[in-house]
């Protein structure tokens, strides 16, 4: 949505369906789906491997994917010659990554997610203190809470926190607010119509 909201026409691409993904969408293999025809391209690859919750399910002996799937994402997109984005959290194994934070935006979630590019765009300003007690939108309800805050305890509210209202909780729950991709997507705009 944020980089509709940027000026693009966006085409999505995931293994799994995404019955209320509100623009184009194929379901396919992201690394073998066609890249012929786009201007730009935006990844988010599988992050269970690097996030907190887990290696906290791996160090409990529970299932967690430790999947990397980075290395070949960025491969096959830096290949086209072309702008792209690559989203992933804090730990991640990205290139020269930007960090965004939700607080930046005024939304009630800080939510840290990092993005490497070819193209140059700034980090945002964490605004923690004015932000207040922040909401998170974990994997279930009323998990983990974040430092100073609380956890979402229905969809309403984490869809209000993210500024998101047209997800499910299975959806929002691995999504990042559309306020980070429109900011990251004003960038990738003025480079594409700058540069050709």
């Amino acid at each position: 949505m944020g980089y509709h909201r940027a000026g693009f026409e966006v085409v999505g691409v995931d293994i799994n369906p995404q019955p209320h993904y509100p623009f184009e969408f194929h379901q396919a293999d992201a690394l073998t789906y066609p890249l012929e025809g786009f201007d730009a391209y935006h990844a988010s690859p599988p992050c269970q491997a690097f996030t907190i919750a887990g290696n906290l399910a791996r160090a409990q002996g529970k299932q967690a994917s430790k999947i990397n799937l980075i290395p070949p994402t960025r491969e096959r997109l830096t290949s086209t010659g072309k702008s792209y984005v690559i989203e992933n959290v804090p730990k991640a194994p990205l290139l020269n990554p930007v960090i965004i934070c939700g607080s930046s935006f005024g939304l009630m979630v800080r939510r840290h997610r990092i993005f490497e590019s070819n193209v140059a765009f700034s980090r945002t300003v964490c605004r923690h203190k004015e932000q207040g007690r922040p909401i998170g939108v974990y994997h279930v309800m009323n998990d983990n809470i974040p430092k100073g805050g609380k956890t979402a305890t229905n969809l309403k509210e984490a869809q209000g926190a993210m500024g998101i209202d047209w997800m499910t909780w299975n959806e929002i729950k691995e999504a990042i607010p559309p306020a980070y991709t429109e900011y990251i997507g004003k960038y990738l705009m003025k480079y594409l119509t700058t540069t050709t």
